[in-house]
């Protein structure tokens, strides 16, 4: 059986999460990624990426969607869509919001995973002192989510 998720339901998929897939278009084809990513809960989704196809993507075509999913439990799986559009941030915002991104990634591991990243903690500050990545935002202008529920899962 699929039904929907609600809102909320979506939200907490989202922020209980740190891996899904981007997608985007790059010359009038669609490509997807796997992508660490950080939901905010303030309607943005944060990553980070080096120069390259992905970025060059992005920039020419800024509309772009993340979908991830997770298994609750044997019979169940929630799946969220989210589509937005991308923004790259830079100066001390873009180091403010890396530095969420490690700080949220490390509370999801440990609340999850139930490992405790100490080297994580000085993520931002050793990834800008080698080369400054690429921070951005996915704003969130549309989400939507399933939960598919079946006895063969």
């Amino acid at each position: 059986m699929i039904t929907n998720l609600k809102d909320n339901e979506c939200i907490h998929l989202l922020a209980n999460n740190y891996v899904g897939q981007l997608s985007y278009i790059y010359i009038e084809r669609p490509f997807i990624v796997p992508m660490t990513y950080f939901f905010d809960k303030k309607n943005s989704i944060v990553g980070y990426s080096e120069e390259g196809h992905k970025t060059k993507a992005m920039r020419n075509y800024r509309k772009v969607s993340l979908q991830v999913s997770e298994k609750a439990d044997s019979n169940t799986c929630n799946s969220v869509l989210v589509h937005g559009i991308y923004e790259e941030l830079a100066g001390s915002v873009a180091k403010k919001y890396l530095h969420d991104f490690t700080e949220g990634i490390k509370a999801i591991i440990l609340k999850k995973e139930h490992r405790d990243l100490h080297c994580i903690s000085d993520f931002s500050n050793k990834r800008t002192q080698k080369k400054i990545p690429i921070v951005f935002r996915i704003t969130v202008d549309e989400m939507t989510g399933k939960k598919i529920t079946n006895e063969s899962l």
